[in-house]
């Protein structure tokens, strides 16, 4: 017999409440303690993200990226600018990511616009990755419709000719998004479905902290 969703119920009782006294001064501070606590629990990639946008319709999407920086200005990642994500981006340039650490019973979900990296800084990140990767963001026309897994292999192969043995540059048309929050919210799971949601928000005299209801 198939499981029924509704029936998988969990209580959350394994952490303490998350309280304002317990916060950090300002949203970058606590993401970075929660990343660290996140980190040493030993989840699988805790810099996974799912990247919500939308369409000049708003009509939304979702997918799971990797974080790749963060720091007071916002949350970096990068990917092609002509995938699904990349242009709606571009036409409607506001974001919200999710950090899914249910293991923790906690989430971190962040919104805000959204701008680009500087070209520096792409090309920086570029040059520290694999170089299977840097051949692989060449070789595929992200999120266009292909005849089949050969247009990916032969995509590989020529750039694995085009570049032979030396350095692979970035592509002009791959780049980094800087997420700049509006709002940071950190969740934690408690019992009875009472959990705690604290909200960073930007407000035009600075940052204020507001709890949520559950």
């Amino acid at each position: 017999m198939t499981a029924s969703p509704a029936g998988m119920r969990r209580d959350y009782t394994e952490r303490g409440p998350l309280l304002e006294s317990a916060l950090a001064g300002d949203w970058a501070a606590q993401f970075a303690g929660w990343f660290a606590e996140a980190t040493a629990f030993g989840l699988p990639e805790p810099n996974a993200m799912i990247v919500a946008t939308a369409d000049e319709g708003a009509r939304p999407s979702a997918r799971t990226v990797l974080l790749k920086g963060y720091d007071q200005r916002g949350f970096v990642f990068f990917t092609n600018y002509e995938s699904r994500k990349g242009v709606e981006l571009g036409a409607n340039p506001y974001a919200s990511l999710v950090f899914p650490w249910f293991p923790m019973q906690r989430q971190v979900i962040v919104a805000g616009q959204v701008e680009r990296v500087s070209r520096a800084e792409t090309e920086d990140y570029f040059a520290s990755r694999p170089r299977g990767s840097q051949l692989g963001a060449w070789a595929s026309p992200q999120s266009r419709v292909l005849d089949g897994r050969a247009a990916v292999e032969a995509g590989l192969a020529a750039a694995t000719e085009r570049f032979a043995d030396g350095a692979v540059p970035a592509p002009p048309h791959w780049g980094g998004f800087r997420v700049v929050p509006e709002t940071v919210e950190f969740w934690q799971g408690q019992s009875s479905r009472l959990h705690d949601r604290l909200r960073f928000r930007r407000s035009p005299s600075g940052w204020v902290v507001e709890r949520l209801a559950p």
